[in-house]
């Protein structure tokens, strides 16, 4: 129950009184301030009342997480009243920063551009000009591969035309006799000796 004052509470009226009063109240409950200790307490020794422990370890462990939860709360709480304090007065120069940093983004974006640009037209004629070479080696190669195959053709057909003339001095049926005769008609001694230089020293005589 709340005393009424005029047509107010008594808390309506102490929150309406200038900060600068300062209101103390006259009684406490229903005993004055200067009142004696009753004479049925007069003698009594006040007990705390009995403490649990396991309650007790309870209570600080959630007074513990009270604490931390509350100090978070106080931190978050004034960086975001010093971040708005420091928006507000910072504001153009925050803005003034953000759009600088969008320029320095895109001349650096526009940088890279030309330069993957670069990048693209040396390598387009790196690979164009490696095609040139490699086409260039591939036709060397056939050129060379041609030019081995006629030089083995050549030496094949030297080696036919040799053959063909050695084979008119080949001994047939047709001219066995007459190259028996040609044999014993002009004999021929192998049975020689020769010097370093290759000219015969000595010869046996036929038998």
């Amino acid at each position: 129950m709340f005393q009424v004052i005029g047509g107010r509470s008594v808390q309506a009226v102490r929150l309406l009184a200038p900060r600068s009063a300062v209101l103390v109240e006259a009684v406490r409950g229903r005993k004055s301030r200067n009142d004696p200790v009753a004479k049925s307490k007069e003698g009594r020794i006040k007990v705390p009342p009995p403490v649990d422990p396991v309650e007790m370890v309870v209570l600080k462990e959630r007074y513990s997480e009270y604490e931390l939860i509350m100090r978070a709360l106080r931190l978050e709480f004034k960086e975001e009243v010093l971040r708005k304090k420091y928006e507000k007065e910072t504001g153009s120069e925050a803005e003034q920063r953000v759009r600088q940093e969008k320029e320095e983004h895109r001349a650096l974006m526009d940088w890279n551009d030309q330069e993957n640009l670069q990048m693209l037209k040396a390598r387009i004629l790196r690979i164009q000009k490696e095609e040139e070479e490699a086409q260039s080696k591939t036709v060397e190669a056939a050129i060379q591969r041609e030019e081995e195959l006629q030089e083995f053709i050549r030496q094949k057909e030297k080696e036919i035309l040799q053959l063909q003339e050695e084979a008119k001095n080949f001994i047939t049926l047709e001219n066995l006799d007459q190259r028996i005769e040609e044999a014993l008609d002009n004999p021929k001694n192998y049975n020689f000796a020769i010097d370093k230089e290759g000219s015969v020293v000595k010869r046996t005589v036929l038998q």
